[in-house]
């Protein structure tokens, strides 16, 4: 399931997660929330950030193989 969760502490600050995104898929879903936040403070990326990466590193990297060994 893909969700994205606003977190506010009680100090007024905000966090946002998402779950269930890989790549750039998760910050194109959450842009609008950070949009409308304002300012980013800071960002942490999260394993799941680089799935995509590196499974496209993978397949670019089989195919150079494939194509160079035929």
């Amino acid at each position: 399931m893909k969700t994205v969760e606003i977190i506010v502490s009680p100090k007024g600050e905000t966090r946002l997660e998402t779950r269930g995104f890989t790549g750039q898929e998760c910050k194109a879903a959450s842009k609008f929330v950070e949009e409308a936040l304002g300012e980013r403070a800071s960002e942490e990326l999260t394993p799941a950030f680089f799935v995509h990466q590196a499974a496209a590193h993978i397949n670019a990297s089989n195919g150079d193989q494939a194509g160079s060994s035929g």
